[in-house]
């Protein structure tokens, strides 16, 4: 991720835990957030850059005057820096945030196949315990995958799967030859 996407982050999350806000804030610019994802139209609106600055602005503010000022403000700074573009990737980072401030680690668990409700509270078991943090995993399925897991926390990506020992295998003898 980038630098600036970080630092806005940071700023608005240290605000809004400094005000007792940490939750509504994180809601609201998660639902901003959400609203940008299913309506292209408004993302467009906030991605383009030969829109007026001062029409974006307007825009927004009144579309989120009603909620937290924190929450308004931090859009339209961005806004107004040329960094629209930028909002969904400062939310990433906030509710990294967020999820480290509630000691909660964001999983993505991937099976070849579905697998019952017994064997992923036994994963998220173990990851739990191994990080000492409490795990919220979100699970799928890819049958390209032919066997074993995929893990993904943030940055970090565990391919504990068969296709990826293959493609680790081939990538190997390709190297060797």
């Amino acid at each position: 991720m980038a630098l600036a996407p970080r630092i806005y982050a940071r700023a608005l999350f240290a605000a809004a835990k400094d005000e007792g806000r940490l939750g509504a804030v994180h809601g609201e610019l998660g639902d901003f957030v959400g609203s940008l994802r299913e309506v292209p139209e408004l993302r467009d609106f906030v991605r383009n850059p030969q829109i007026d600055g001062r029409a974006k602005r307007r825009a927004l503010d009144a579309l989120l005057g009603e909620g937290d000022p924190l929450v308004r403000n931090a859009v339209l700074l961005l806004l107004d820096k040329g960094r629209g573009a930028e909002i969904e990737s400062v939310y990433e980072e906030l509710e990294r945030l967020v999820a480290r401030e509630e000691g909660r680690l964001d999983v993505d668990l991937t099976t070849a196949y579905e697998v019952s409700d017994e064997q992923a509270r036994a994963i998220v078991s173990q990851i739990e315990e191994a990080s000492g943090r409490r795990v919220q995993v979100t699970r799928s399925v890819d049958a390209d995958l032919i066997g074993g897991i995929i893990l993904r926390a943030g940055s970090l990506r565990v391919d504990a799967s068969v296709r990826g020992r293959l493609e680790r295998l081939r990538h190997e003898l390709v190297t060797r030859a």
